[in-house]
């Protein structure tokens, strides 16, 4: 490596790429390297950092025990959040160890629902910038500022304009927790290197007031960007990230309101490797429960009713591979289509309804039947053997909605999958109550177990994207994939699925415990790659004999590396 020092200057060439000064500060004041107290007397002296540590050497385990205790000791899960992103932001493999280690609890710490929180605060706990953000006062200039980003070999962008964060609205700015977020997920649910992601905010303003008013705002002031210049920036971002780091670039939408999620999506989906998680993940993962549900209901998929309490992204991304994978059990698309019903803030959607609001992606949904206008009343017509909620609307399943279920079903399936629990359409509890212990549900935020009376432990079905998302990108990284089309995301679902255990079953879960998350993501990832090199997309040739082999050498460790040179001697001479 070329590089010009100043006289009398030494430097370190670490096997990573890291470069630091003679003493080694550099290197304590680096994330991805970072040790803490983990570094040993010989690399504190050969870094020349000895003494500038407490003289007690803790390996990680230890430190991983101190950090769960300083979290126990935090008063609130907004201040375990922002413990944990200082953690981040100080030793990067402490971080994902600890997450990794603890998943199942720190979860919802790190994401939802705790995530929708820290985005509503985010100015106001704002500590140190992560990820690049662009404005649209920046359009024309995508591409030099992306050379600010120091990680060159870039293979996973999540990217939001910040409009619709989880079921909370516009947030302009404030939605970068949401890129950030994911994409420690795409590493701690996966495995998928931190070095080798990117999170991005699209700051194209906002039309949330309170916002605009806040004196610790940290987006841009003005109303939200609705012309051309919206689009234009879109395709100089995307044009931008392919050039400067390669067209087999994954970039994830993010959060985007519905009037720009479905068109963006239709408009990239063919051109670059990019998928919106909010339309394809929460329909893989909602897609995988169902399959699981129906070995509890002994019902095939094509011999269940599906109505829905939304009509946005979700619902639609849902409601079509629901038909892809009906199509695949033998049904013709009309067919499919006709078990799948749709109800929004007008009612149950059909086609010439008299109050009108049936757009493109309504209409394939749209049938000939009459118009009913609430939830409640359309479960009674429709007899539904499953209800997904997906509107954001809390409480939208009613003691009547969650009653009629049991009463027209042996097993109802219910699953209430908005987010953050606030905007959850009913609790796990209440479903459990209201159908007397019949239902099959799952939520999008996690619910506590219920111990019945006979002493039985039900452990609620989180479906949760993050059982999708990291899985799928770790195969298209590995795969190299061009695009990412649909049928990854049905092969995503079944594979889910399939892992999900009797044991599993018995315990009411539809999904596999995310203590297994990784395992999970793991034969996603092959499958996916897999998937990738039978349909041609696969741009990482020639085709390796041992797809998994591939994937693994994909997987980021949070194991510590060690500063020690390698040394050897020579023969006696």
């Amino acid at each position: 490596m070329d590089l010009k020092k100043s006289v009398g200057d030494e430097w370190i060439f670490h096997p990573s790429g890291f470069e630091g000064s003679r003493k080694g500060v550099d290197v304590m004041r680096n994330p991805k390297f970072n040790k803490g107290m983990a570094f040993n007397l010989k690399e504190r002296q050969l870094l020349g950092i000895h003494g500038l540590l407490p003289p007690s050497i803790l390996n990680q385990e230890v430190q991983v025990e101190r950090v769960m205790n300083s979290l126990k000791m935090k008063s609130n899960d907004l201040e375990k959040f922002i413990y944990l992103m200082a953690l981040q932001d100080r030793n990067e493999k402490l971080f994902y160890r600890v997450v990794v280690d603890h998943l199942e609890q720190l979860m919802p710490i790190i994401y939802t629902p705790v995530v929708g929180l820290a985005c509503q605060k985010y100015g106001h706990i704002f500590r140190r910038p992560r990820g690049l953000f662009i404005s649209i006062y920046d359009k024309g200039h995508i591409k030099s500022m992306l050379k600010s980003w120091p990680e060159i070999d870039v293979k996973a962008i999540v990217f939001t304009d910040g409009e619709r964060i989880l079921g909370l609205g516009d947030l302009g700015c404030y939605g970068m927790g949401i890129p950030v977020g994911k994409l420690a997920l795409y590493t701690a649910c996966a495995g998928v290197k931190p070095s080798h992601c990117l999170p991005v905010m699209l700051d194209v303003g906002t039309n949330n007031q309170s916002l605009l008013d806040d004196p610790f705002y940290i987006g841009i002031r003005r109303p939200r960007e609705r012309g051309p210049a919206y689009d234009e920036l879109i395709s100089e971002f995307m044009e931008a990230v392919a050039e400067r780091y390669g067209e087999t670039t994954l970039m994830q939408f993010e959060d985007f309101g519905n009037r720009n999620a479905f068109r963006l999506l239709k408009k990239f989906q063919n051109r670059y490797c990019t998928f919106n998680d909010d339309i394809q993940g929460t329909a893989a993962v909602t897609v995988a429960g169902l399959i699981s549900a129906t070995r509890l209901t002994k019902k095939p998929l094509e011999d269940n009713v599906f109505l829905f309490q939304g009509a946005g992204e979700a619902a639609i991304g849902i409601a079509s591979l629901i038909v892809n994978a009906l199509e695949e059990k033998g049904l013709t698309k009309s067919e499919a289509r006709k078990k799948v019903w749709l109800v929004d803030s007008r009612g149950l959607v059909v086609k010439d309804r008299p109050n009108g609001g049936i757009n493109e992606h309504k209409q394939p949904f749209a049938h000939n039947h009459e118009y009913i206008p609430t939830l409640a009343e359309a479960v009674k017509v429709i007899k539904p053997t499953a209800i997904i909620g997906v509107a954001a609307i809390s409480r939208a399943f009613t003691k009547e909605v969650i009653e009629d279920m049991a009463r027209i079903n042996e097993k109802p399936i219910i699953f209430a999958l908005s987010n953050p629990t606030t905007k959850s359409e009913c609790t796990f509890e209440e479903a459990y109550n209201y159908t007397h212990g019949k239902c099959i549900f799952a939520s999008g935020s996690p619910f506590p177990p219920i111990t019945t009376q006979d002493g039985k432990r039900l452990v609620p079905g989180q479906g949760n994207n993050a059982y999708i998302f990291p899985g799928v990108a770790l195969g298209v990284i590995a795969a190299a994939s061009k695009t990412i089309p649909e049928s990854m995301f049905l092969i995503s679902a079944k594979s889910l699925a399939a892992q999900v255990t009797n044991d599993d079953l018995s315990e009411g879960r539809v999904y596999p415990p995310l203590t297994d998350i990784r395992k999970v993501s793991r034969k996603i990832a092959i499958e996916v790659a897999n998937h990738s090199y039978d349909i041609h997309l696969a741009a990482r040739l020639p085709r390796p004999k041992n797809t998994a082999e591939l994937v693994d050498s994909f997987i980021y460790s949070t194991d510590y590396e060690s500063f020690a040179p390698h040394t050897y001697e020579w023969p006696s001479l």
